[in-house]
Protein backbone atom coordinates (compact mmCIF):
# COMPACT_ATOMS: atom_id res chain seq x y z
CA UNK A 1 0.00 0.00 0.00
CA UNK A 2 1.04 3.15 -0.75
CA UNK A 3 1.83 5.78 2.24
CA UNK A 4 0.50 8.87 0.32
CA UNK A 5 -2.31 9.80 -1.45
CA UNK A 6 -1.71 12.48 -4.02
CA UNK A 7 -3.56 14.50 -6.50
CA UNK A 8 -3.35 16.84 -9.00
CA UNK A 9 -5.68 19.85 -9.16
CA UNK A 10 -6.45 22.53 -11.56
CA UNK A 11 -7.47 25.02 -8.62
CA UNK A 12 -4.81 27.92 -8.45
CA UNK A 13 -2.88 27.16 -4.47
CA UNK A 14 -5.05 29.33 -2.19
CA UNK A 15 -7.93 28.13 -4.18
CA UNK A 16 -7.04 24.46 -3.05
CA UNK A 17 -5.75 25.23 0.44
CA UNK A 18 -9.59 26.92 0.77
CA UNK A 19 -11.18 23.62 -0.51
CA UNK A 20 -9.24 21.35 1.95
CA UNK A 21 -9.92 23.40 4.76
CA UNK A 22 -14.04 23.68 3.89
CA UNK A 23 -14.70 20.26 3.23
CA UNK A 24 -12.61 19.07 6.31
CA UNK A 25 -15.47 20.83 8.03
CA UNK A 26 -18.19 18.97 6.01
CA UNK A 27 -16.45 15.74 6.90
CA UNK A 28 -16.49 15.88 10.66
CA UNK A 29 -13.27 16.65 10.98
CA UNK A 30 -11.54 19.78 12.06
CA UNK A 31 -8.58 21.92 11.00
CA UNK A 32 -6.03 22.35 13.69
CA UNK A 33 -3.08 24.25 11.89
CA UNK A 34 -1.98 25.25 8.73
CA UNK A 35 1.35 25.55 8.80
CA UNK A 36 2.93 27.81 5.83
CA UNK A 37 6.21 26.36 4.66
CA UNK A 38 6.96 28.83 2.52
CA UNK A 39 6.82 31.91 4.58
CA UNK A 40 8.75 30.21 7.42
CA UNK A 41 11.32 29.43 5.34
CA UNK A 42 11.34 32.86 3.86
CA UNK A 43 12.13 34.16 7.19
CA UNK A 44 15.06 32.23 7.26
CA UNK A 45 15.97 33.34 3.59
CA UNK A 46 15.12 29.77 2.15
CA UNK A 47 12.63 30.13 -1.10
CA UNK A 48 10.25 27.48 -2.03
CA UNK A 49 7.40 27.16 -4.24
CA UNK A 50 4.27 27.15 -1.65
CA UNK A 51 3.36 25.02 0.47
CA UNK A 52 0.92 24.37 3.38
CA UNK A 53 0.52 21.49 5.89
CA UNK A 54 -3.32 20.97 6.80
CA UNK A 55 -3.27 19.49 10.19
CA UNK A 56 -7.33 17.34 10.52
CA UNK A 57 -8.38 16.04 13.57
CA UNK A 58 -11.33 14.14 14.43
CA UNK A 59 -12.39 13.76 18.33
CA UNK A 60 -13.87 10.97 18.72
CA UNK A 61 -11.49 8.74 16.59
CA UNK A 62 -8.60 10.24 17.88
CA UNK A 63 -9.54 9.46 21.30
CA UNK A 64 -10.21 5.57 19.43
CA UNK A 65 -6.47 5.30 18.19
CA UNK A 66 -5.04 6.62 21.40
CA UNK A 67 -6.76 4.17 23.59
CA UNK A 68 -5.44 1.49 21.45
CA UNK A 69 -2.03 2.28 21.66
CA UNK A 70 -0.58 5.99 22.98
CA UNK A 71 2.22 5.56 20.32
CA UNK A 72 0.08 6.38 17.32
CA UNK A 73 0.21 9.84 18.86
CA UNK A 74 3.38 9.84 15.88
CA UNK A 75 1.21 10.30 13.22
CA UNK A 76 -1.08 12.82 14.47
CA UNK A 77 -2.98 15.12 13.46
CA UNK A 78 -3.55 13.61 9.88
CA UNK A 79 -1.50 15.85 7.49
CA UNK A 80 -2.90 17.34 4.10
CA UNK A 81 -0.66 19.40 2.15
CA UNK A 82 -1.01 21.91 -0.82
CA UNK A 83 1.81 22.81 -2.79
CA UNK A 84 3.10 24.09 -5.94
CA UNK A 85 5.49 21.65 -7.88
CA UNK A 86 6.45 22.01 -11.76
CA UNK A 87 3.75 24.69 -12.54
CA UNK A 88 1.17 22.40 -10.73
CA UNK A 89 -0.99 22.40 -7.91
CA UNK A 90 -0.82 19.29 -6.02
CA UNK A 91 -3.06 17.94 -2.85
CA UNK A 92 -1.17 15.22 -1.20
CA UNK A 93 -2.03 13.41 2.36
CA UNK A 94 0.02 10.86 4.27
CA UNK A 95 -2.44 7.81 4.13
CA UNK A 96 -3.84 6.83 7.55
CA UNK A 97 -4.64 3.10 6.54
CA UNK A 98 -0.49 2.58 6.53
CA UNK A 99 -0.89 3.80 10.59
CA UNK A 100 -2.07 0.28 11.15
CA UNK A 101 0.84 -1.62 9.70
CA UNK A 102 3.20 0.60 12.32
CA UNK A 103 1.16 -0.73 15.75
CA UNK A 104 -0.02 -3.75 14.39
CA UNK A 105 -0.97 -4.98 18.20
CA UNK A 106 -3.08 -1.94 18.40
CA UNK A 107 -5.85 -3.77 16.28
CA UNK A 108 -6.50 -0.44 14.17
CA UNK A 109 -7.17 -1.82 10.76
CA UNK A 110 -10.85 -0.70 10.44
CA UNK A 111 -10.21 2.58 12.29
CA UNK A 112 -7.35 3.46 10.14
CA UNK A 113 -9.37 2.10 6.81
CA UNK A 114 -12.22 4.29 8.30
CA UNK A 115 -10.16 7.01 8.11
CA UNK A 116 -8.28 6.86 5.28
CA UNK A 117 -11.27 6.85 3.41
CA UNK A 118 -12.32 10.94 4.58
CA UNK A 119 -8.82 11.75 4.08
CA UNK A 120 -9.19 10.45 0.51
CA UNK A 121 -12.51 11.87 -0.11
CA UNK A 122 -11.41 14.96 1.13
CA UNK A 123 -8.52 15.50 -1.32
CA UNK A 124 -11.03 13.81 -4.23
CA UNK A 125 -13.15 16.53 -3.28
CA UNK A 126 -10.91 19.67 -3.22
CA UNK A 127 -8.99 18.18 -6.59
CA UNK A 128 -12.28 18.14 -8.43
CA UNK A 129 -12.66 14.46 -8.42
CA UNK A 130 -16.02 14.87 -6.79
CA UNK A 131 -18.83 16.88 -5.76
Amino acid sequence: MDFQYRLETSLDFDAAVEAVQAITAGKGFRVLHVHDVQKTLAEKGFSIEPLKIIEICNAKHANRALGADITVSLFMPCKINVYRQGGKTVINGLRPSVMAAFFPAGGLEDLAAEVDSVVRAIIDEAAGLTQ
